[in-house]
C-alpha cells in the first residue's frame, strides 16, 4: 500500500532535497509561466494496482539514456500533458535489498516521445475524466532526466501522495457543499401536499447530516494541510482527510439525489453527472479499505493485514 513517509520530500526531491539546478532552470520557469504542462503521473499498472513495489515497467540504463519498456494505466491527462513523472524499475527485484528499492523517477518529455516508443490509449469511463493507458516500447529517456537518486524513487513518489490526498479531499469537500446547497435549495422550493418538502424531517435530516459530516471532514483537511505546510508528517491526517471527505461527498450526493426524486436523474439538473463524478473517490487515488489498513497498522499498531 502507498503509505506516507517522513520526512516529507517533493516530487522534484533528491533525498528529500531538490532537483538538479539544470532541471530547475529547464522546467520550472516554463511550468510557472503556463507554457509547459506537467500533469501526467505514470505510476499505476494493470497488474499491481496500489502495490507500487510490484511494478513491472523497467528503465534500463544504456550509456546516456534509459530504455523504458512497460505499461501504465489510469494515467490522467496524459493526452494533454507535455511532461510525465514516471516511476519505473531500474534495478531488478532480485538484486534489491527490499522490494521498494530499485525504483526511480524519470521526467518523460511526451512531446518528443509520442510515436517514438510511447503510445496513449484513452479509457472511456463513467465520468468526465480524461484518463488513459500509456505504453512504453523501448522509449529512450535521457539519463539527465532522472529525478534525485537512482533507485530511491519509491520514497519520492510516496511523499507526493500526501499532497495528492489532501488535494482530492479538498475537491470532495467542494462537491459535498455543492450537493448540500443544491438539495437545500430544492427542498425549500419544491412543494408537495401544500408544503415545502424541506419541512419534512425525512427530507431535511439527511441533508443536515451530510452538512455536519462535510464540516467535520473540512476540519481534518485543514489539519492535514497545516501539517503538510509545516513540513511535518501529515500521513495519517492526509489519509483520514481523503477518506472522510470522500465519504461526506458521497453521502451528500445520495441526499441530493433522494431530495430531488426522479428529477435527480434528469440531465438538466446536473446532479446525475456530479453523482457519477464523486463515486470514484471511494476507490481512487487510494481506496477506503487501504486507508483503513494503513491507520490500523501504522497508527493503532495492529498487525499488518496485507
Amino acid at each position: 500500500m502507498a503509505a506516507p513517509v517522513t520526512p516529507r520530500c517533493t516530487q522534484w526531491g533528491r533525498s528529500c532535497g531538490t532537483a538538479s539546478e539544470a532541471q530547475k532552470r529547464r522546467h520550472l520557469p516554463e511550468i510557472a509561466a503556463g507554457r509547459l504542462r506537467l500533469q501526467a503521473f505514470g505510476v499505476t499498472e494493470p497488474t499491481s494496482g496500489t502495490d507500487r513495489s510490484s511494478l513491472k515497467t523497467t528503465a534500463r540504463r544504456e550509456r546516456d539514456h534509459f530504455i523504458v519498456r512497460g505499461q501504465k494505466i489510469w494515467t490522467s491527462r496524459a493526452e494533454y500533458s507535455d511532461l510525465m513523472l514516471l516511476l519505473a524499475r531500474t534495478t531488478p527485484i532480485a538484486e534489491s535489498a527490499k522490494r521498494t528499492d530499485g525504483l526511480s523517477v524519470l521526467i518523460v518529455d511526451m512531446r518528443d516521445a509520442i510515436g517514438r516508443g510511447l503510445s496513449i490509449r484513452p479509457i472511456r469511463t463513467m465520468m468526465n475524466h480524461a484518463t488513459t493507458e500509456v505504453f512504453f516500447d523501448d522509449l529512450k529517456v535521457p539519463a539527465e532526466n532522472l529525478i534525485g537518486e537512482e533507485g530511491k524513487g519509491f520514497r519520492y513518489i510516496l511523499s507526493g501522495m500526501n499532497a495528492e490526498r489532501i488535494l482530492i479531499a479538498a475537491e470532495c469537500l467542494g462537491d459535498a457543499k455543492w450537493f448540500t446547497d443544491k438539495a437545500s435549495a430544492y427542498a425549500k422550493d419544491r412543494h408537495v401536499f401544500g408544503r415545502p418538502i424541506g419541512q419534512n424531517q425525512g427530507v431535511q435530516f439527511p441533508i443536515a447530516k451530510a452538512y455536519a459530516d462535510t464540516r467535520a471532514a473540512e476540519l481534518m483537511v485543514r489539519e492535514a494541510l497545516n501539517l503538510y505546510e509545516a513540513n511535518e508528517n501529515a500521513g495519517p491526517e492526509a489519509n483520514m482527510a481523503k477518506m472522510l471527505a470522500a465519504d461526506a461527498s458521497f453521502e451528500a450526493a445520495n441526499a441530493c439525489i433522494q431530495t430531488h426524486g426522479g428529477f435527480g436523474f434528469a440531465e438538466e439538473y446536473d446532479i446525475e453527472r456530479k453523482f457519477r463524478e464523486t463515486r470514484p473517490y471511494q476507490v481512487a487515488p487510494i481506496s477506503t479499505n487501504l486507508i483503513l489498513s494503513y491507520l490500523a497498522e501504522h497508527v493503532l499498531g495492529l498487525p499488518r493485514s496485507y
